[in-house]
């Protein structure tokens, strides 16, 4: 099973008002494991970023006067989100109305809603009542979020998926016994996998005296002796 965990930066709060994306960050899961595959792009985002932005993200205008505008890396977003891949975001509303957003005035097809997986909404049914922040999650599973002095989209991706895996049950809850069956990644089909035989037996770790006791002991027991029948 594929996932992408994914975080945005923007320029504020409404996409309908001329907010912009200007960083988006992923990391691939696969079987709730770290691929080591990440995605990380600035964007222009064609405005000037407002100073309570800038102060959040550390990015201004004269470092993203260069980056790409969204149109040109949308094809390269889309293809290493790819089909059927959950997305696994920190208050997913948020982050899907940007990216649909950008999509439209893409010309490129909208993120169905049911490919989020909120993981703020996981944190507050699991822990109703306490803080659900990405950072109030790293202190309560101790998860290392000292280099976030600043919101970027990366790095928070990165720490949101120790989060997730944590909120979840743990860096692989199901223990990779979800069947016989698995997906090739390359082509999407099911295989069987099945453990080859052994080259040659393991050799015995029963000591000569040992092998005697045991044969002595199954003498004993006669004739209808289950170790004396094939």
């Amino acid at each position: 099973m594929r996932e992408i965990v994914l975080d945005t930066e923007t320029t504020g709060f409404d996409p309908e008002t001329g907010d912009r994306i200007v960083e988006i960050g992923a990391v691939e899961l696969w079987n709730h494991v770290p691929t080591g595959q990440t995605y990380h792009q600035y964007i222009n985002p064609e405005r000037a970023m407002p100073q309570e932005a800038f102060e959040v993200h550390g990015l201004g205008d004269d470092f993203l006067r260069d980056k790409p505008v969204f149109a040109a890396i949308v094809d390269d977003f889309l293809a290493f989100v790819g089909r059927g891949a959950k997305l696994v975001i920190h208050n997913a509303s948020f982050d899907m109305k940007f990216l649909n957003a950008e999509l439209r005035w893409a010309n490129r097809p909208l993120l169905p809603p049911d490919i989020a997986v909120d993981t703020l909404d996981i944190a507050r049914r699991r822990f109703p009542g306490s803080p659900a922040s990405l950072d109030a999650l790293c202190r309560r599973f101790a998860i290392d979020n000292s280099a976030r002095t600043l919101h970027g989209a990366l790095l928070d991706s990165e720490i949101l998926a120790e989060v997730y895996l944590e909120l979840i049950g743990g860096k692989q809850p199901d223990f990779a016994l979800s069947g016989p069956s698995e997906t090739n990644r390359s082509t999407g089909a099911q295989t069987s996998w099945r453990p080859a035989p052994r080259p040659a037996p393991l050799p015995s770790r029963l000591s000569e005296k040992e092998k005697a006791a045991h044969a002595a002991f199954v003498e004993k027991l006669g004739g209808e002796a289950l170790w004396l029948k094939t």
